[in-house]
């Protein structure tokens, strides 16, 4: 009876783990876009994938390295991830191009910051999270012009402005600056940027991203006067995911947290206003 029972037994235990040797075996790859590691499906398992361009500027990112957490967007994208729940070393960084970002199809990233302009267009093909910057207005000048140093709004009242027609810096230098030369409107920011090269106006109004470009890399001797007050209302800046990303409601959650706290506005005001050089101008 004692050998019959354990005979049975041996049997059960080896049909038992037979069974089990052949059970299909959970355990999703690297890269699976549906892995829920760290709480949410990343494209790599509890890793923040997030892409910017290279090279990648100054001051949206300090010396062209977005993971050292300096510059405007590289501090924002720590700062969402944080908000994720991702700690700094769980954060990777990719390289792809704006033109990159924009186009439609499968990302390898799970967002993108690379001063993406949210437009109606771009969101037939792409998910955008809630803005984490709306684009302010900006002076610039060339060395040795009558604005160039100019510190405050009454500053700029007697010489001559141009912006582009039919924008947010034309409206924006009407109203704020209010000159006693009507502000002269051009067709593009390429006329514009001429006439302040030829001397037809002394200082121009653009949106604060292009004031940064043009000043580094566009014009000889360029100088950012500054801001302008209350002039938001520009192009609002979004991190880029997939269409179809299940990540976009837990990102955008993140960026409304960090725009409620005040910490987008510290940020702006670190990196945008006085790392850049850019003072509001009162």
């Amino acid at each position: 009876m004692r050998t019959a029972r354990w005979t049975a037994l041996t049997a059960a235990l080896v049909a038992t783990l037979a069974v089990a040797a052949c059970a299909p075996v959970d355990d999703a790859p690297t890269g699976d876009p549906t892995s829920t590691a760290g709480g949410l499906a990343t494209v790599k398992d509890g890793v923040l994938t997030i892409a910017t361009s290279d090279p990648a500027y100054e001051p949206w990112v300090v010396d062209n390295d977005p993971s050292n957490g300096e510059g405007f967007e590289s501090a924002v994208a720590y700062a969402v991830a944080e908000q994720l729940g991702y700690d700094a070393d769980q954060v990777e960084w990719t390289v792809a191009s704006f033109d990159q970002i924009i186009a439609p199809g499968a990302k390898d990233f799970d967002f993108a910051v690379n001063q993406v302009s949210i437009s109606d267009e771009r969101s037939k093909s792409l998910a955008f999270s809630s803005p984490y910057y709306e684009t302010t207005q900006a002076v610039v000048t060339l060395e040795g012009s009558p604005a160039a140093d100019a510190t405050s709004l009454a500053d700029l009242k007697d010489v001559r402005i141009g912006a582009m027609v039919g924008t947010t810096s034309l409206t924006a230098a009407q109203n704020t600056i209010a000159p006693t030369t009507p502000v002269s409107p051009f067709n593009d920011n390429d006329q514009v940027k001429q006439a302040l090269t030829s001397g037809l106006v002394d200082a121009i109004v653009v949106d604060l991203p292009t004031a940064l470009y043009v000043t580094a890399a566009e014009l000889d001797g360029g100088v950012l006067v500054g801001q302008l007050p209350g002039s938001a209302g520009g192009d609002q800046f979004g991190l880029v995911m997939d269409l179809d990303s299940p990540l976009t409601a837990d990102v955008s959650a993140a960026v409304d947290a960090l725009r409620e706290d005040g910490t987008l506005a510290e940020l702006e005001a670190q990196w945008l206003t006085d790392a850049a050089g850019a003072p509001v101008l009162k």
